[in-house]
């Protein structure tokens, strides 16, 4: 895969090597290595249980690895604490969709840019998430439980897109929407990794819709990479796709 030229200066460029991590002395991901080109789209996949989640909660520092590496742009990131990674470039939109019910939609994307943005370049990121999710725009006033489930999905994405990452790992973005919202939401990844040399890393179980707009997919079993291959090949790798994706 050729990425795109901005996103050769713009970095995002992921390697994993090694990687082990467990809970309790138990491992859940062993030895697990592969990497990102900057600008790359690669869908993370594997049935529940297959450590799809563990690995996107080590990349962004919230489990520790047991042994193994994890770099962003040559830069070790394995030792680091959460914020360090993500003031390195590194976003994690987990499952569950991290939106402040209790805040606006706008005061929301404001506090994803606290940190990262001041003045007109906040205002510039926050409008380019009103321009990118219209939904949003038409909600801004609106508080965070008062939106559909789709808009949460929305503006969870919509804050850590403000800060501006290099690298955004998304876990089960899909998971309860309906199949127009999912369409929406995958198409707008495709077209952030696009326009602003973004690297994301998807982990899903909707294969086809993560298929659908990756570059590359990384297959979890139990835990290990059983496949790494370009997105079409999975898709019409019948066997493996029996085995392994459920479909």
């Amino acid at each position: 895969m050729t990425a795109p030229a901005h996103a050769l200066t713009r970095g995002g460029a992921l390697t994993i090597r090694e990687l082990t991590v467990g809970y309790g002395g138990a491992p859940v991901l062993h030895r697990v290595g592969f990497d990102l080109a900057p600008g790359e789209v690669v869908a993370l996949l594997g049935a529940n249980g297959a450590g799809k989640t563990t690995l996107l909660r080590t990349l962004a520092g919230l489990v520790p690895a047991a042994s193994g590496t994890v770099a962003l742009d040559d830069r070790d990131l394995t030792t680091l604490r959460t914020e360090d990674r993500a003031r390195r470039g590194l976003a994690l939109v987990p499952d569950g969709q991290s939106v402040v019910a209790e805040l606006t939609v706008d005061e929301n994307l404001r506090l994803g840019a606290l940190w990262r943005h001041r003045g007109a370049a906040r205002e510039r990121a926050v409008a380019g998430v009103y321009e990118m999710f219209e939904p949003l725009a038409r909600r801004r006033t609106s508080a965070g439980h008062q939106l559909s489930g789709g808009e949460r999905q929305m503006l969870a994405l919509g804050r850590a897109l403000v800060a501006d990452p290099v690298l955004l790992a998304l876990d089960e973005p899909s998971l309860g929407l309906a199949p127009l919202v999912v369409a929406h939401l995958m198409s707008t990844l495709r077209t952030a990794a696009a326009e602003r040399g973004l690297t994301v890393l998807l982990a899903e179980q909707n294969v086809t819709s993560a298929l659908s707009i990756a570059d590359r997919g990384v297959v979890l079993d139990l835990g290990r990479v059983v496949a790494d291959a370009p997105a079409a090949a999975l898709a019409a790798d019948e066997t493996l796709r029996h085995a392994y994706l459920g479909f």
